[in-house]
């Protein structure tokens, strides 16, 4: 985490304006995502779950379970937490008739989306105020970065 003091560390490089707004940008970005789970009564892997169920639709508890990085056994909790607050059910697997698929509730996704979208709609904003140029380069920053970071997690 970020303190502003990195510069005043020996031999320490300056860390410039836009890599301290990047970081403060994470920083609220987790701050928000607390928001979030508190707005929908679940907790940190409870909302990766929801996620990932609202950004691709129904998935099998596998699949789930390898998205979300945890056991199976874990994922049955998870869904059942869900399930229980009203955010998901479980339906037949069309493809596999032993199996369940997990779906989000719509009205679950409406209600998170409610939450999500003023943020959205915000920062689309923000990016509307600069011109089409300055828009590609911030765009070709914010990928340089996201490479950045995969390819720490990558190490």
């Amino acid at each position: 985490m970020s303190n502003g003091n990195e510069a005043q560390r020996p031999g320490a490089r300056a860390i410039r304006p836009a890599t301290r707004a990047l970081r403060q940008v994470l920083e609220t970005s987790e701050e928000f995502e607390v928001l979030l789970q508190r707005h929908l009564t679940v907790n940190p892997t409870d909302l990766k779950a929801m996620e990932h169920l609202i950004q691709s639709g129904p998935l099998g508890a596998t699949e789930l379970a390898r998205r979300i990085g945890v056991s199976s056994a874990a994922t049955t909790a998870v869904v059942d937490r869900l399930v229980s607050l009203g955010h998901a059910t479980r339906i037949p697997n069309p493809e596999d008739r032993r199996g369940v698929v997990i779906v989000p509730k719509p009205e679950s996704v409406a209600r998170a989306m409610a939450a999500l979208m003023p943020m959205i709609l915000g920062i689309d904003a923000v990016l509307d105020e600069f011109g089409e140029r300055d828009q590609g380069v911030i765009t070709s920053y914010l990928e340089r970065v996201l490479e950045v970071y995969r390819e720490q997690l990558r190490d």
